[in-house]
């Protein structure tokens, strides 16, 4: 720890505790650590694509009371109905430059020119990484300006930075080459925000910025009275509900509570904590059977941008995380997203229920403040 921040940590015994063991700290200015509580979720049975059931449990790191036990209730009652499967939709990491022309009539050149700019960036993105691809590009024209949404393959690291370098180079050579000169390419820029980087919006929906996932499992009638306390077809009911006020709220996704398990999981395995922003917009979906009277339930994220190796997996509570889970290794990041899918689907038939059934005050009454009204 710095000298200079002496004075201001005196009176903070339990931030500075441990910085004795900072070798490997990658922040500037480090003082400490804030500990934050973790607990276990589960165990769920999930199903992952190409692969058998496991029992699985989750790591969440968490302050607040009542999450973990109501999503191990949701847990419970999926495992008595066969547990939750996952499958993967698609990948991919974003980062979209912008380039300056003297007017329109460049801009459009320059976007009908992908051809040979997807060949400038393809070989950026094997000249900064060997895990790294590229994707594809989508040109868009704004004014005298064209911006490019590049997309990229990461393996299985999260990316961002991985695509932040290759893509910097890109636009470098594209400034050093003809293009530039032909077209009068006036400046380069690394971003304009077209990428949605840590913030949420209807692009990060419609083209996947990290990984493409969706879980789904079905309830029983039966299951749902014994373990959630409620039918499935006032569940079904009560979500329908939901959804009317959604809308006219303007909801951004639709979703009780994904953001907790996004939140609990990206903390205690190490993700980019800064990208719950834009990882937590998914979309939840009941069907009601009225012949068996099962709950289909589904839940689609469209962007986790999640990975297993660099950035903050390195450290050792993050790595024993991701171990628990089996997530290192090849794999080991859509894997990390088809299981926080897996739980916070659980979360939501839990906390939906809990709704339905005017217990959710009375669960956090009870375990938030251990004390009655």
């Amino acid at each position: 720890m710095s000298s200079k921040f002496q004075s201001l940590t005196n009176n903070m015994p339990a931030v500075t505790e441990h910085t004795n063991t900072n070798a490997d700290i990658r922040i500037e200015n480090f003082i400490g650590y804030i500990k934050v509580p973790l607990g276990l979720a589960g165990p769920l049975s999930i199903h992952p694509p190409n692969g058998e059931k496991e029992e699985i449990h989750a790591p969440l790191a968490t302050t607040e009371a009542a999450l973990i036990a109501s999503c191990c209730r949701g847990t419970k009652a999926f495992n008595l109905c066969g547990g939750i499967q996952f499958d993967i939709l698609g990948e991919g990491m974003v980062r979209a430059p912008l380039f300056r022309f003297p007017s329109p009539r460049e801009a459009i050149a320059f976007s009908r020119q992908m051809a040979v700019v997807e060949r400038i960036f393809a070989g950026a993105a094997e000249a900064t990484s060997r895990h790294l691809r590229l994707k594809k590009i989508i040109p868009h024209v704004i004014g005298r300006r064209a911006h490019l949404y590049i997309s990229y393959y990461s393996g299985d690291a999260a990316g961002q930075n991985m695509v932040t370098i290759a893509t910097q180079y890109g636009c470098e050579r594209i400034m050093e080459g003809p293009l530039a000169l032909q077209l009068n390419i006036e400046k380069a820029t690394l971003e304009g925000q077209m990428a949605s980087d840590k913030k949420p919006s209807w692009g990060n929906v419609k083209q996947p910025r990290g990984v493409e996932v969706m879980a789904w499992g079905s309830l029983s009638n039966d299951v749902c009275q014994r373990v959630l306390g409620c039918t499935t077809a006032e569940l079904h009911r009560w979500h329908n509900a939901f959804l009317e006020g959604g809308i006219r709220n303007g909801q951004f996704g639709s979703n009780v509570n994904t953001a907790n398990i996004v939140a609990g999981i990206f903390v205690a395995a190490g993700q980019d904590a800064a990208s719950i922003g834009e990882g937590c917009w998914s979309h939840l979906v009941m069907d009601y059977m009225p012949e068996t009277e099962r709950l289909v339930v589904s839940l689609y994220f469209p962007s986790l941008p999640v990975g297993v190796v660099g950035g903050g997996t390195l450290y050792p509570t993050q790595k024993e995380c991701l171990e628990m889970m089996k997530c290192r290794g090849t794999g080991g990041k859509k894997r990390l997203a088809g299981i926080i899918a897996s739980f916070a689907l659980a979360l939501e038939v839990s906390t939906a229920a809990a709704l339905a059934t005017n217990t959710f005050s009375q669960a956090h009454q009870r375990l938030a403040r251990k004390s009655r009204l």
